[in-house]
């Protein structure tokens, strides 16, 4: 009997230890695998964000053009909310590309770190909250743009410096994450 164990334990070493190397190399070849999945993922969402970013620094000015219209013609009672943004050459507002974070948020999220991920959620965030505003923006707008007095103005005045304001806050974050 004891003999048989000895025998059976001689065998089952080899066998285990096979199975404990086939488990290592392939514990070894996912984690490749994931750090050249991040890799990649952070090389494209880096791209997109740089564009992101580049829209947003383009299309500030024109939003501070409509801005400024607004506050110059909001005593003009002759003028249309319509009228004074065509002057201004109408409402400019960046999109805010996160496709591959959509991506990565659907199948591999637990291989980000925790500080880019937090930061990653911000700026999705940010995103929709840009979303509810444009909407409520275009909403005012096409309810109002035959509308000459400076209430509306005023009020698509400060929609605008908050829509701004918030792109402002979601540019600070796609800049942590293009600093890195």
């Amino acid at each position: 009997m004891k003999h048989h164990f000895k025998g059976f334990i001689k065998e089952l070493i080899p066998v285990l230890l096979g199975v404990l190397i086939a488990l290592w190399i392939n514990n070894w070849n996912e984690a490749r695998k994931d750090r050249k999945y991040i890799n990649d993922f952070y090389t494209s969402l880096k791209k997109e964000l740089r564009d992101t970013n580049n829209e947003i620094t383009k299309k500030t000015p024109y939003q501070q053009v409509l801005v400024d219209s607004l506050d110059f013609y909001s005593d003009n009672e002759t003028m249309t909310l319509l009228e004074v943004i065509e002057k201004a050459g109408g409402i400019n507002g960046p999109f805010i590309r996160l496709n591959y974070w959509n991506a990565l948020s659907n199948s591999k999220i637990e291989l980000i770190a925790y500080d880019k991920l937090s930061i990653l959620a911000d700026i999705e965030e940010g995103n929709e909250l840009l979303k509810y505003k444009r909407n409520k923006l275009v909403d005012f707008v096409y309810s109002n743009l035959t509308e000459k007095g400076k209430k509306e103005k005023v009020i698509l005045k400060i929609m605008m410096l908050e829509l701004m304001n918030t792109q402002k806050e979601v540019q600070k974050d796609i800049l942590k994450i293009l600093k890195e």
